[in-house]
C-alpha cells in the first residue's frame, strides 16, 4: 500500500512544473468558471503524508471535507501549514493533532480557520506547540475550556488570532508578558479578568482586538507606551472608570472602539489627528461634545451614541470631514444642535446617518446634497411637516435621495401624504413611517420594490385600499399597516410574498373575508387582523400544509363566524414543537453594520394587559379568537400546542365542555374562556398547567367543584363569576353536601340522568317542602294524615 501511495505521488507531481498552470497539474481540481484552485483529489490527499521533505503546504480554500488524515503528521519539515476556511468541513481528532505538533517542531505559521476542533477536550495539548511559532490562527475552531497563558508568551509568536470560539476562555498574563507579538485577536471568546498592566510590555504590539469577551476592570494606562498601536477595539465588555487621555495622544492610532462597556466620566480633547475610526458608543459619558473631535479630519467613521454627553453641538464644523461615511450622534443630551443653513456642509462621502432621539424639529437642510446616503435615522424626534423636497441649485433633491436603502422617521410629527417621489427610491430595504400624523393613500410603487423587506406604516392616518400590486419575487419580511382608516378588501397579490413573516393589519377597516389565500406563505409566522370588519367561515382551501410557522394567530374583534378553525389549528407544527417555546426563532434582520436599525414588534394583549413584543420574542406562541361569533364546541387539537402561552377565546358562542387535552398545555400563561356557553366541570387535568398566572371561565354554564391545587389556589372570584353552579374555594357558595365524596369527584349527568343542576333543583325544593312542613306541626300539632301515614310505614 505504501508503494502503491508513492507511485501515486510521483506520477502527479511530474507534472507540476514551475511557471505552469496549475489547473492543467495532475491531481488538482479547479473551479471551471473562475479559474481558481479548489482541491486536490482525494487519493492525492490521503497520500500526501508521503511527501516527507514538504516545507509548505496550503489547502485553505480547497472545499476538502472530513478528518485530516492522520499521515500529514508525517511532514516533519513543515515550516508553514494553512488548512481549512471559514466554510471548512474539516476535522483533527486528539490523535492527529497530537502527532502533528510533536513532529512539526520546524512549524512558523500554523493556519486551522475553520478547521473543527471540537473532539480536542484537554487544552492542555495546546501546551506543547512548537517554541518557534511565528504566527497561529485558530479562529472558529469550537475549542473550549480554559485556555492556559502560556500560549500567549510563545517566544517567537507574532501573530495570535483564537477569535470566534465562544467556549475558549482563559485570561492575559499577568507578568512576564513581553513576546514580539504584533497581532493579538482573541475577539469573541470566553476570555475574562481584568486587561493587566504588563500588556504595555508588547512593545511591538500593531493591533489589538478584545471585542466580546468578559473582560472588566480599568483600560489599563500601560497601553500609553505601545507607541506602535494602529487598531484598538475593546468593544462590548465590562470595561468601568474614565478614558485614559494616552489613547488620544497615540501616534499611529487610526482605530479606537470602545462602545459597549460601562465607561465613565467625559470624553477628553484630542492631541493626535490620525484617527480614521472613533466609536464610544453605549457607555456612560457625560459632559461637553469636544470640539477637537472636528479636528479629526480623516476621521471616516464617528459614533458617539447612546451617551450622555450634553452641550450646544454646532455641526458646521463637521464640513471637516470630507472622508466621513458613518455618523451617529443617536440618543444623546444635547441641549441642542445648530445645523447652519448657508453652510457648505460639504459631506460627500455620507452614506450612514443616525440622529434619532433629538428635539430635532424639521428635517436638517444639510440633508439636501447627501445623494450618497444608503441609511438615514431620524426617529423619535419632534419633526414636524411633510417629507419634503429641498431647493439646491438645479431641481429639486427629494428626501429620501433615490439610493437610500433605509429610511426611518417613525415617531416624529409628520403630516401631509406620503409623497409620489417616494416611487424613485426603489432601492429601499426598510421604510418606516410609523407613528406620525401622515395622511391619504399609501403609494402603489412600494408593493413592487424588489428589496423591500420591511415596510411599516402603522399609526398613521393612512386611508384608501391596501396596495394591490405586491410583485412576484419580491423581498418582503414585513408588513406592518396597523393602526389606520384603511378599508376595501385585502389583495390577493400579497400571496406574492413569500417571504413574508409578519403581517399586521389590526385596527383598520378591512370588510372581507378570511384570506385563505395566504395559507401558501410557508414562513408566515405572526397574522394579526385584529378590530377590523373581517366576516365568514375561517376554514382551510386544501393547502397541503398551512401555516406550519404560525406563532401569533390574532383575530379577534371582527364577525368571523362558524365553528373554530381547526383545520388550522392542527396545523400549527411551531406551536406543537415543545421546545419552541424556549426559542425566538424570527427575529427579522439585524442590519447596518454594527447598528441593529429595525426592531421588529408587534402588540398583543395578554394577561389583559397590552404588550410590546420587540423584536419579537417569539417564545410567545399567542391565538386570539376573541369577540367574534365562533360557536361549537372546543376542538381537542387544540391541546396539542405545547408551546402556547396565550389561547383566548372570550366573547364567543362556544358550547360542550373544556377537553381534558387542554391540561397538556403545560406553557400556557393565559386562558380565557369567558362570555361563552360552556358547560360541564372544569377538569382537574387543568391543575397541571404550573404557569398558568391568568385564568378567567366567567359568564358561563361551568358547573360543580372548582378543582384545587397548585396554581389554581391563586385565583380569584372574578375567574369564575356569571357560573351559578359552580361551587367551592374561592367562591363564597360552599359544597358542604358533597362531604364524603372522593375529592373531585364529578356528577355524570350523561350516564346517571340527573345532572348537577338536577340535584340542585331537587335538593332546594325538598328542602323548601321541609320547612314548610314544619312550621305547619310546630304550630297546629302533629296533623292526623301525617300520622296515619308514618304509622303505616313503621308498621
Amino acid at each position: 500500500m505504501r508503494i502503491r501511495k508513492r507511485a501515486t505521488l510521483i506520477k502527479y507531481t511530474e507534472s507540476w512544473k514551475y511557471g505552469t498552470d496549475c489547473c492543467e497539474w495532475d491531481g488538482v481540481t479547479c473551479d471551471t468558471i473562475s479559474g481558481h484552485v479548489i482541491g486536490p483529489r482525494s487519493s492525492l490527499y490521503s497520500a500526501i503524508g508521503d511527501l516527507v521533505n514538504l516545507m509548505h503546504l496550503n489547502l485553505s480554500y480547497s472545499q476538502i471535507s472530513g478528518d485530516i488524515p492522520s499521515t500529514i503528521s508525517h511532514l516533519s519539515k513543515l515550516r508553514s501549514l494553512h488548512l481549512g476556511d471559514y466554510q471548512s468541513m474539516m476535522r483533527v481528532d486528539p490523535y492527529t493533532w497530537t502527532k502533528l505538533i510533536q513532529n512539526a517542531t520546524n512549524l512558523r505559521v500554523f493556519d486551522l480557520v475553520g478547521v473543527d476542533m471540537s473532539s480536542i477536550g484537554s487544552l492542555s495539548l495546546l501546551t506543547n506547540l512548537s517554541s518557534s511559532l511565528i504566527s497561529l490562527i485558530l479562529v472558529s475552531t469550537e475549542l473550549q475550556g480554559n485556555l492556559s497563558s502560556d500560549i500567549l508568551s510563545l517566544p517567537n509568536l507574532q501573530i495570535l488570532s483564537l477569535s470566534s470560539n465562544k467556549d475558549l476562555g482563559g485570561e492575559l498574563p499577568k507578568s512576564n508578558w513581553s513576546t514580539p507579538l504584533s497581532y493579538l485577536d482573541l475577539s469573541s471568546t470566553a476570555f475574562s479578568g481584568n486587561i493587566p498592566d504588563s500588556i504595555g510590555h508588547l512593545k511591538s504590539l500593531n493591533e489589538l482586538y478584545l471585542w466580546s469577551c468578559n473582560f472588566d476592570g480599568l483600560v489599563p494606562s500601560s497601553l500609553f507606551n505601545l507607541t506602535q498601536l494602529s487598531r484598538i477595539d475593546l468593544s462590548s465588555n465590562k470595561l468601568v472608570g474614565p478614558i485614559s487621555y494616552w489613547c488620544y495622544s497615540l501616534p499611529s492610532l487610526l482605530v479606537l472602539d470602545l462602545s459597549n462597556n460601562h465607561l465613565t466620566g467625559s470624553i477628553g480633547e484630542f492631541s493626535s489627528y490620525s484617527l480614521e475610526f472613533l466609536s464610544l458608543s453605549n457607555n456612560k459619558l457625560q459632559g461637553n461634545f469636544p470640539n477637537s473631535i472636528f479636528q479629526l479630519q480623516n476621521l471616516t467613521l464617528l459614533s458617539l451614541s447612546s451617551t450622555d454627553l450634553s452641550s450646544h453641538l454646532d455641526f458646521h464644523q463637521s464640513s471637516k470631514f470630507k472622508d466621513l461615511y458613518w455618523l451617529d450622534l443617536s440618543h444623546n443630551s444635547f441641549l441642542s444642535i445648530n445645523f447652519d443653513s448657508t453652510a457648505d456642509y460639504n459631506l460627500p462621502n455620507l452614506q450612514y446617518l443616525y440622529l434619532s432621539s433629538y428635539n430635532i424639529n424639521s428635517f436638517p437642510k444639510f440633508l439636501a446634497p447627501l445623494q450618497n446616503l444608503v441609511q438615514l435615522d431620524l426617529s423619535h424626534n419632534s419633526i414636524r411637516g411633510s417629507i419634503p423636497y429641498f431647493n439646491k441649485l438645479q431641481g429639486d433633491l427629494p428626501i429620501p435621495p433615490n439610493g437610500i436603502q433605509y429610511f426611518l422617521v417613525s415617531n416624529n410629527e409628520l403630516t401631509g401624504n406620503i409623497p409620489s417621489a417616494m416611487c424613485n427610491a426603489s432601492s429601499l430595504k426598510i421604510l418606516n413611517l410609523a407613528q406620525n400624523n401622515l395622511t391619504g393613500h399609501i403609494p402603489q410603487c412600494l408593493g413592487t420594490f424588489p428589496s423591500l423587506w420591511a415596510l411599516d406604516l402603522q399609526k398613521n392616518n393612512l386611508y384608501g385600499n391596501i396596495p394591490a400590486n405586491f410583485s412576484k419575487g419580491n423581498a418582503l419580511e414585513t408588513i406592518k399597516l396597523n393602526g389606520n382608516q384603511l378599508d376595501g378588501p385585502l389583495p390577493r397579490s400579497l400571496a406574492n410574498c413569500t417571504n413574508l413573516e409578519v403581517l399586521d393589519l389590526a385596527d383598520n377597516n378591512i370588510e372581507d373575508a378570511f384570506p385563505h389565500w395566504l395559507e401558501s406563505l410557508q414562513e408566515l409566522q405572526v397574522l394579526i387582523l385584529r378590530s377590523n370588519k373581517f366576516h365568514g367561515v375561517i376554514t382551510c382551501f386544501g393547502a397541503k400544509n398551512p401555516f406550519p410557522k404560525m406563532r401569533i394567530f390574532y383575530v379577534s374583534n371582527n364577525n368571523f363566524s362558524g365553528p373554530l378553525p381547526t383545520s388550522y389549528i392542527k396545523n400549527f407544527q411551531e406551536m406543537m414543537n415543545v421546545n419552541a417555546s424556549q426559542t425566538h426563532s424570527i427575529g427579522l434582520k439585524n442590519v447596518g453594520t454594527t447598528r441593529n436599525l429595525y426592531n421588529d414588534s408587534v402588540v398583543i394583549v395578554m394577561k389583559g394587559q397590552s404588550m410590546n413584543l420587540v423584536r419579537i420574542l417569539f417564545a410567545f406562541m399567542v391565538i386570539d379568537l376573541s369577540n367574534n361569533v365562533f360557536e361549537g364546541e372546543l376542538p381537542k387539537v387544540i391541546g396539542e400546542l405545547y408551546s402556547l402561552k396565550g389561547l383566548n377565546l372570550s366573547y364567543n358562542e362556544i358550547n360542550g365542555t373544556i377537553p381534558g387535552s387542554f391540561g397538556n398545555l403545560t406553557n400556557l400563561e393565559s386562558l380565557d374562556l369567558s362570555w361563552n356557553q360552556l358547560k360541564g366541570e372544569i377538569p382537574v387535568a387543568l391543575t397541571n398547567l404550573n404557569f398558568l398566572s391568568v385564568l378567567n371561565l366567567s359568564q358561563n354554564h361551568f358547573e360543580g367543584i372548582i378543582p384545587t391545587g397548585k396554581q389554581f389556589n391563586t385565583f380569584e372570584n372574578n375567574s369564575y363569576g356569571g357560573n351559578p353552579m359552580l361551587c367551592g374555594f374561592p367562591l363564597s357558595t360552599s359544597c358542604n353536601e358533597d362531604k364524603g365524596r372522593p375529592p373531585h369527584s364529578t356528577f355524570h349527568h350523561e350516564e346517571s340522568g340527573f345532572g348537577w343542576k338536577a340535584v340542585a333543583v331537587g335538593y332546594a325544593c325538598g328542602f323548601l317542602f321541609g320547612m314548610i312542613l314544619g312550621y305547619n306541626v310546630f304550630m297546629i300539632g302533629k296533623p292526623q294524615w301525617l300520622g296515619r301515614l308514618v304509622e303505616g310505614v313503621l308498621n
